[in-house]
């Protein structure tokens, strides 16, 4: 019987050409669209399940209590993993003191080259589990040694081997370590996936330049604390048992940092990608969001293709209804026909899913581009085809079952006498279905505007200083810095640049956090906290920010290295109504006079508020601002700039970045989820319209003598249109009505989530009504338009 089923299925497949085509094309699209989606989601939900120990490992990070908030870090001070090991030995079985992962020069014979690493203690090999090509996991043990990568060995030594290799890290003698081991790359769906290298942390430690994050025990909260819980340990236990910790320190030391009240606590690996937000000390969730968001998009877009396979299946039931009777009639039962019917759905889905498999590798690199992943079809794993045949199967069930249950239930007397007829209530259910449908799409498409909208109101957003033509260098080496002014002298003599000058970070990167002030008339109960970057007396030419009141830093005033400029937002902050000349305290630092306010500036999110910033003159800056000559070409430029740090520090790659992109990806998450969801929507909406085409395509053909009487008695063709198309534009109308207030509530919740956003104006409903509508009218018009031009002695010849 089963093979007797898939040949009629196979035989109307053929048939009806034109409604399998849209059947299977349908279903492919909304199938492809699911498992785009469903690839995506694997990869974020399982990013850091391949480290063996991810559920015993966690960060250490920090509540602070500042001016009634609470502030979550995760950076530590030095002191905190020797603490741990000492008083709660028993609840760990590694607690490792690491740096940041970063880029350091590696200095090999003549050859240098950039490589990403961290400085980390030696239990950092058992805690994830390295698996050693060469040497063993006790390779740090000791102090010049170092631990790479194999694709690290491959891109520093080729083919030769590395074992005892020497280098010197970032140019720095005490920094040069022997190679101990290579152990195979971490999976880069991990927090660890670009560790090329892991050198000792007390070599970090022993470093000179590096002295002064460790004079004051609890003062600079540089590095990060991470942990494995023991096997016997609860980890929320042992978070619970840690959190006072450095507080008690704090108070027994009587270090005035007891007043932020900090609170530690463990965040485990297994959140550290997806749950990442805290908001007033509370983990608030994260990227997750996203995650659940476009697995239900991919829930109701391949809902949308099985709608269409429902709606097109029933439409046809007249067509049906004498096969069905007759097979009723000589014994089969309702059973056996559902069985029947769900052959031939399942038949279409087998189809469609080979479709939808090559629509999908051919989607796969923009897919990878939009996303920012490296994600490929995982063609050599069972798991993949079993989910697959499942998928198959559950689609073809869910896309047959109204149909199966329908077409089954027809009285054979009535099909057979010829009295049968599918009545005007029949047809509601698919009306209800095309509602459904285009609800779900225009959602999505009120959705994506206001996700672009929202982007597009940030980036207009005043940022304070000009980053067109703005071009940083970070510098890896202190060369450049010892010279700096003839590096100075000679980039403002090559032409090609306007103005130079030195700060403490990038511009767009945000600045340093730092207490401790004391003004006139300041809140006695007050836990002040400031933005402050360190800057040479050119930067403000050089990034050209807008005084508002005073003057700017004067390199020929020597009292300016003991003067503030503040910004607009401080001003408010400290309550000054003239501030140009008031005196602030940094304790510690000495006293600074206000000489300048400039204009708020964006350094840090496009989203938030501007916190208040003051600007001051220091030495040792790490990077270098360049503003180019607007009347040079940028690969002039480049290449000029370039030689000049090269005569300087010939043994360091040259490193640029432009202020303008840096400033571009502070919107990167939001514009790569907008081109995502449009992408989907604009398949949604595809998928929406090949069924609407179905439908009009059958009604046209159900109609057509009532078509050619109504031609034949004088209706134009414009009359005809109306009358085929006003049910499907009606039926646009309801979906519009429902789903206007259903994305209103969405988006205006997801709005919330930035302090600085746009308004959902009326025009963003208008503009996706009137693309609906219009949408709608051109997909039914070539049916309705075609029909009403039939010749109607063709139609009526048989009457």
């Amino acid at each position: 019987m089963i093979k007797n089923y898939l040949k009629i299925a196979w035989r109307n497949l053929l048939k009806n050409k034109a409604s399998s085509v849209i059947n299977i094309g349908g279903l492919a699209v909304g199938m492809a669209v699911a498992m785009l989606i469903g690839l995506w989601m694997y990869t974020e939900l399982s990013f850091d399940k391949n480290i063996p120990n991810h559920d015993r490992i966690a960060q250490v990070m920090q509540n602070q209590w500042i001016n009634n908030e609470t502030d979550t870090w995760n950076s530590q001070a030095y002191p905190l993993g020797a603490m741990l090991r000492n008083e709660y030995g028993g609840d760990f079985k590694h607690v490792i003191m690491s740096s940041w992962a970063g880029g350091h020069i590696f200095s090999i014979g003549d050859k240098n080259l950039k490589v990403s690493g961290n400085f980390m203690e030696p239990g950092i090999t058992d805690m994830l589990s390295l698996k050693m090509i060469k040497g063993s996991r006790n390779g740090l043990n000791d102090l010049n040694s170092i631990l790479l990568s194999q694709s690290a060995v491959k891109a520093i030594f080729g083919d030769a081997d590395a074992m005892n290799k020497i280098i010197k890290i970032d140019h720095d003698d005490v920094l040069t370590v022997k190679v101990t081991g290579v152990y195979e790359d971490l999976p880069k769906n991990s927090s660890f996936g670009d560790l090329a290298f892991i050198s000792p942390w007390q070599l970090l430690v022993k470093d000179q330049h590096y002295d002064t994050r460790f004079n004051n025990p609890w003062g600079a909260s540089w590095f990060q604390t991470l942990v494995q819980v023991a096997d016997n340990a609860d980890m929320n236990k042992v978070s619970d048992k840690i959190k006072d910790i450095k507080m008690k320190d704090l108070v027994r030391t009587h270090n005035s940092d007891a007043r932020f009240k900090p609170v530690i606590f463990l965040h485990p690996m297994n959140k550290w990608h997806l749950y990442n937000d805290f908001k007033n000390g509370v983990n608030t969730g994260g990227d997750i969001q996203y995650v659940w968001l476009f697995g239900i998009i991919g829930v109701f877009v391949l809902l949308l293709a099985c709608i269409n396979f429902m709606n097109l299946s029933t439409a046809r039931s007249e067509k049906r209804a004498k096969e069905v009777g007759i097979r009723k009639s000589v014994g089969s039962g309702r059973s056996q026909l559902i069985t029947q019917f769900y052959c031939e759905s399942l038949v279409i889905a087998a189809f469609s899913f080979l479709f939808a498999i090559l629509f999908v590798q051919l989607c796969l690199p923009f897919f990878n581009e939009v996303a920012a992943k490296k994600i490929s079809m995982p063609w050599g794993s069972t798991l993949f085809w079993l989910v697959g045949i499942g998928f198959t199967l559950f689609t073809g069930l869910i896309a047959g079952s109204y149909p199966a249950l329908y077409l089954s239930s027809f009285n054979p007397v009535k099909v057979l006498k010829g009295t049968f007829r599918a009545g005007r209530l029949a047809s509601v259910p698919r009306k209800v279905l095309v509602v459904l449908q285009f609800t779900v799409s225009i959602v999505l498409i009120i959705g994506t505007i206001v996700v672009f909208n929202q982007v597009q109101y940030a980036k207009n957003r005043p940022i304070g200083y000009n980053v067109n033509a703005l071009m940083v260098v970070p510098l890896q080496t202190d060369f450049i810095a010892k010279k700096s002014d003839a590096v100075r002298n000679d980039l403002m003599t090559s032409g090609v640049v306007a103005s130079v000058s030195m700060s403490e970070t990038r511009i767009t990167d945000g600045n340093t956090t730092n207490g401790g002030f004391m003004w006139q008339g300041k809140d006695p109960a007050l836990q002040e906290n400031f933005k402050s970057l360190g800057i040479s007396p050119e930067f403000g030419k050089t990034v050209k920010w807008e005084i508002k009141e005073g003057r700017d830093f004067d390199p020929a005033i020597p009292s300016d290295s003991s003067a503030f400029i503040i910004n607009e937002a401080c001003v408010k902050y400290l309550g000054f109504k003239n501030p140009i000349g008031q005196t602030i305290t940094w304790i510690g630092s000495g006293k600074y006079k206000i000489i300048g306010v400039v204009k708020d500036m964006i350094t840090e999110s496009a989203y938030r508020p501007v916190e208040q910033t003051f600007f001051y003159l220091r030495k040792g800056l790490t990077n270098v601002d360049i503003r180019l000559n607007p009347n040079t070409s940028a690969h002039e430029a480049i290449d000029k700039i370039g030689a000049i740090f090269k005569k300087y520090d010939p043994s360091t790659p040259f490193e640029y970045n432009f202020a303008d992109d840096d400033y571009a990806k502070k919107f990167d998450t939001e514009v790569r989820v907008g081109k995502l969801a449009s992408s989907f929507a604009s398949l949604a909406i595809f998928i929406s319209c090949l069924g609407l085409f179905g439908m009009a395509s059958f009604t046209a053909e159900q109609r057509v003598k009532e078509i050619g009487v109504r031609k034949v008695l004088g209706a134009s063709v414009f009359n005809l249109w109306r009358l085929l198309s006003k049910d499907f534009i009606g039926l646009i109308v309801i979906s519009l009505l429902i789903a206007s207030p259903i994305a209103y509530y969405f988006m205006h919740s997801w709005l919330q989530n930035y302090q600085y956003r746009s308004a959902m104006g009326w025009w963003i409903f208008a503009v996706t009504a009137a693309g609906a509508l219009l949408i709608t009218v051109l997909t039914v018009s070539y049916q309705s338009i075609k029909a009403a031009l039939a010749n109607p002695v063709k139609s009526l010849k048989a009457e």
